[in-house]
């Protein structure tokens, strides 16, 4: 009878158990996850505006109203998005300096089919706080613009429990292989 290696089980075995904890840690995540979709849902229904740029952590106010003068348009830029009908084109992201802020802050102010950045020179923006952290303007658009769509907590992805799936597979596959390997090794002759 052949021995049971003892350096590659323990490998094996540390892996799966590494697998396993990451497996557990996507479940804790899961209810994290939860939770903060919970507040972003809440936050969209909350009729008080919230001081954008954000301070400090900042996530709490995410799809929360917010109201900016864009003093100065350092440059506008498009980029991927979509038109309040649903339409996909291009959303034009101003990088703007307003009073009290240090760095620049985006704004996307509308909405276009064409990726030609758009002609605008500032003003005050009303709309809502997107990740990045950036406002997604829900005033009338400016510069020819069309309307963007409202930022939506629920397009944000919580594959938490998928990701604890695969770790769980992943431990459980290793298992079984490295059991097949050593079955096949006391067969051997």
């Amino acid at each position: 009878m052949k021995r049971v290696p003892i350096l590659a089980t323990i490998v094996v075995l540390a892996a799966a158990g590494v697998m396993v904890a990451l497996g557990v840690w996507q479940l804790k995540r899961l209810d994290q996850k939860e939770a903060l979709l919970a507040r972003y849902a809440a936050a969209e229904g909350l009729a008080e505006p919230v001081a954008f740029p954000i301070t400090g952590e900042g996530e709490q106010d995410w799809f929360r109203t917010s109201t900016l003068d864009c003093r100065r348009v350092l440059s506008i830029q498009p980029t991927a998005g979509r038109s309040a009908d649903g339409q996909s084109g291009w959303a034009q992201r101003a990088s703007c300096m307003i009073d009290g802020a240090g760095a620049p802050v985006a704004i996307d102010i509308g909405w276009s089919r064409e990726p030609a950045a758009a002609q605008w020179g500032g003003g005050e923006v009303a709309g809502v706080i997107a990740p990045g952290p950036r406002l997604v303007a829900s005033t009338p658009p400016v510069a020819g613009l069309q309307p963007l769509a409202r930022p939506d907590p629920s397009a944000i992805p919580n594959n938490h429990l998928a990701y604890a799936g695969q770790w769980f597979f992943f431990a459980l596959t290793a298992l079984v292989i490295y059991w097949l390997a050593l079955k096949r090794r006391r067969a051997k002759p």
